[in-house]
């Protein structure tokens, strides 16, 4: 199996809009869009299309991305991005996406209600770090390797562009997850954990993996 790595473009706004679904769901049945959106899969998936392709460069943007290719068929992505200018436009983006399909005032002031228990589990980590996120693999190309050059290429990135530390953080609970990060060479960095998102999600929290670049 040869596996292409290459930057994501405007053309794989469908598969970066389902592994983004399928990242936030992480090991769990229902993630923070579907939390948030309280829609069907094709509805989640026609809003995370518009996130995908706002004007705001969130960590949702299409231009964050990465694709992994196996005969020409998108199997694998993930972002990476300078944390400081990733994270810090997502509201606007968000905004800019509901907006977009005409969600009413009401409706954004319930998706803010539904989606707050994340940020009882928010870890501040400075601006400064490359980090990944939104990786996902097609269930038939799972345990083959491809999450792995995925990461490996993110990293390669973040070193050339002269950062140090790279960050990933994901659902506590998500074993496999977990132990493709550490061998891809994160460690433990922290975790936080709240009732409030155990009882959303069903995961007690969110855990932080760094490594050196």
């Amino acid at each position: 199996m040869t596996v292409r790595i290459r930057r994501a473009e405007p053309r794989d706004v469908e598969f970066l809009s389902w592994a983004i679904l399928v990242a936030s769901r992480s090991h769990r049945p229902r993630g923070w869009f579907d939390l948030v959106l309280e829609r069907s899969d094709e509805r989640c998936l026609a809003y995370l299309g518009r996130l995908a392709t706002t004007t705001t460069r969130s960590w949702w943007h299409w231009s964050r991305f990465h694709v992994a290719e196996v005969d020409g068929e998108a199997v694998a992505a993930l972002s990476a991005f300078r944390a400081g200018d990733g994270y810090p436009p997502s509201q606007a983006a968000l905004v800019e996406a509901a907006q977009a399909l005409g969600f009413a005032a009401d409706e954004l002031e319930a998706m803010w209600r539904r989606g707050a228990y994340l940020f009882t589990c928010v870890m501040e980590a400075g601006d400064d770090l490359w980090t990944i996120e939104n990786v996902a693999t097609l269930p038939a190309h799972r345990g083959h390797g491809v999450a792995g050059a995925l990461i490996e290429h993110a990293l390669v990135e973040g070193r050339t562009g002269g950062f140090s530390e790279e960050q990933i953080t994901f659902l506590i609970g998500n074993d496999a997850a977990e132990r493709a990060y550490a061998k891809a060479g994160f460690a433990f960095a922290g975790e936080k954990r709240h009732p409030d998102f155990a009882a959303a999600v069903g995961a007690p929290g969110l855990r932080r993996f760094v490594r050196d670049l």
